[in-house]
């Protein structure tokens, strides 16, 4: 009988996720919908404060280009990216994503961010539990990371709350906000597939 990771690598594209009143699903970079959502969750300034993205978006041309990359990101099997909706009235949240997916160490890092007028919901806690169960059971994970820069204390109660604890600071690993020639320290957490599952609110 093959195993969970030898199955999981049978189940592309990546599913669909239903639960904590959130669905997960794919974006579409062709949907004008799903391209203002992306749009606004990359240049809003809070997700700017605590992201500098290797690649600026600065209009709808260049939000296309990136969600377009996150794509092949899946085509490859090295990235999950999920629209985060409400599960009854499908209104876009936010994104969540499983990065830099490692299947020979069967390791990945995970990444969200949540649209203005959606935080203060517990939509970012819902959605990593939801993510993070898929991933260290159906996708065959034994690790998965979450790092955000220092300061970042919602980040910090997110993870804690989702099974992800504090596992030290990263010097130097990430940059600036706004610079890449400049750099900040990170919090790293993490969960184990052996980790016992969290009580989500």
């Amino acid at each position: 009988m093959a195993d969970i990771h030898e199955r999981s690598l049978t189940h592309r594209p990546f599913p669909e996720l239903r639960g904590h009143g959130l669905r997960l699903s794919a974006w579409d970079p062709e949907s004008r919908g799903h391209l203002d959502a992306w749009f606004r969750g990359l240049t809003d300034p809070d997700f700017l404060r605590w992201n500098t993205p290797l690649r600026t978006v600065r209009d709808m041309a260049s939000a296309r280009e990136s969600l377009r990359s996150k794509l092949a990101g899946a085509a490859n099997e090295t990235s999950a990216s999920f629209r985060i909706t409400d599960a009854a009235s499908g209104t876009t949240l936010g994104h969540i994503g499983v990065n830099e997916i490692d299947h020979v160490i069967r390791v990945a890092r995970v990444g969200y961010w949540v649209l203005p007028e959606a935080r203060g919901q517990g939509v970012a806690t819902r959605a990593l539990a939801l993510a993070a169960g898929w991933a260290l059971t159906d996708l065959g994970l034994n690790r998965l990371e979450l790092g955000h820069a220092l300061g970042h204390e919602a980040s910090c109660r997110i993870a804690e709350r989702c099974g992800f604890p504090y596992e030290g600071t990263l010097r130097g690993a990430m940059f600036e906000a706004g610079r890449q020639d400049a750099f900040r320290d990170v919090h790293l957490h993490a969960r184990l597939a052996s980790d016992p599952d969290p009580a989500v609110p």
